[in-house]
């Protein structure tokens, strides 16, 4: 599969890249993809809630009331689940809500992933991305040359390159990683991706030696 490259500044530079099949030919699997999505939400879930059982309570043990003659369920002391400021019968308590799944299974929903951008017209290979100094300024002309200002798009890149994090860092809609450490849940959530020819040699590379 062949991607024309565009340059930083959104022009065709009148060269093509050819695409892994095995990686952004492949046909998708959607179940891998919502796995791998799920896995990685269920990890960011806390699950830090907690309500007091009746031995966390502090209050008295002394009878409320007698037992006979009030109308009353005799109920017992005042930690009851049935008195206000009581325990809570079977209440939450703080547990992982994570999960595992199969390394094969993650690697599938991300070769999944990008296949779909592909699929959509969605995939973007610039020959390069830099900055000389690390202004937003900079970065933000690079998105409109690219015509990705206002829309939810990550860009990778084959190392860290500071000026160019340090200048994407404050706009909303654009995350700017190394292409080694993307998720899947970074593709999914963006609409557009960003790919250099060296950070795709990059990916390209990792999947393989997986």
């Amino acid at each position: 599969m062949k991607v024309k490259v565009l340059n930083q500044e959104g022009k065709e530079t009148g060269r093509e890249i050819e695409l892994s099949d095995a990686i952004f030919g492949a046909e998708p699997n959607d179940h891998a993809i919502w796995l791998a999505v799920r896995q990685h939400q269920a990890a960011l879930h806390q699950g830090t809630h907690k309500a007091k059982e009746r031995w966390e309570i502090a209050r008295t043990t002394k009878k409320a009331f007698r037992q006979k003659g009030t109308g009353g369920a005799r109920r017992g002391d005042m930690k009851s689940p049935l008195v206000r400021g009581g325990a809570r019968v079977f209440g939450p308590k703080p547990h992982s809500y994570d999960f595992k799944i199969n390394k094969k299974v993650k690697d599938l929903a991300k070769i999944s992933a990008f296949a779909h951008k592909v699929k959509a017209g969605n995939l973007i290979v610039v020959d390069n991305l830099s900055v000389s100094e690390a202004k937003t300024k900079s970065f933000v002309a690079i998105l409109k040359s690219l015509n990705l200002s206002d829309i939810k798009s990550l860009v990778l890149v084959n190392e860290e390159n500071n000026n160019l994090f340090l200048s994407s860092r404050n706009i909303a809609k654009t995350n700017v990683m190394p292409a080694t450490q993307v998720g899947i849940f970074d593709v999914m959530d963006a609409k557009k991706v960003v790919l250099t020819e060296a950070a795709i040699k990059a990916l390209e590379a990792n999947f393989t030696n997986n």
